[in-house]
């Protein structure tokens, strides 16, 4: 069967089909092979930058998130106003401040009560005793909140009593005055 094609066939067409073939191989080899392994490459390359620009659009909204909170007023930050003196005419003002601290911060007040040395004559300060009843962490933020107000001029003492639902608070707060 084979001498039969080999036959019809001339010996010179056999000859020139296998350097035919042979450079159709070449150009496959050479030219096809190297071109698809350079576009998977290119492939994996733009997928993986994909990637990076997925995660990228995740971590923005995280960043956003991050930096919004950022710019928030941070409760941590204590107060630093600028000193101040109460006229005596305004001294009312004072306990209307604290018992509007005391109730942002979530503390009873037991009670409130001026000095009565302190009030009379040429003084310079007026001191305050207050009973108060609350948490620790309350405490705190009417502490951050007092140290807001310009004309409180030094918290002389502080005590503290547990008892078994809360604490007592009592304090000594001088507050400045106006000659």
């Amino acid at each position: 069967m084979i001498k039969k094609i080999m036959e019809k066939i001339p010996s010179k067409n056999v000859g020139y089909m296998i350097i035919c073939g042979g450079i159709i191989l070449l150009i496959i080899l050479l030219g096809i092979l190297p071109l698809h392994r350079y576009n998977v490459k290119r492939s994996e390359a733009v997928a993986g930058i994909q990637a990076q620009i997925d995660e990228q659009k995740e971590l923005r909204q995280i960043y956003q998130l991050i930096s919004q909170a950022s710019l928030k007023k941070d409760d941590r930050i204590l107060p630093n106003p600028m000193k101040t003196k109460l006229s005596r005419q305004n001294m009312d003002e004072f306990q209307d401040s604290f018992r509007a601290e005391a109730a942002k911060a979530g503390i009873n007040i037991l009670s409130l009560i001026p000095d009565v040395k302190t009030m009379a004559g040429g003084s310079q300060n007026l001191l305050y005793t207050a009973m108060l009843k609350g948490e620790f962490a309350d405490f705190r933020k009417l502490m951050i909140g007092l140290g807001s107000l310009p004309y409180i001029d030094r918290i002389e003492g502080i005590n503290m009593e547990q008892n078994s639902d809360s604490m007592d608070f009592e304090l000594k707060i001088w507050v400045a005055l106006a000659g």
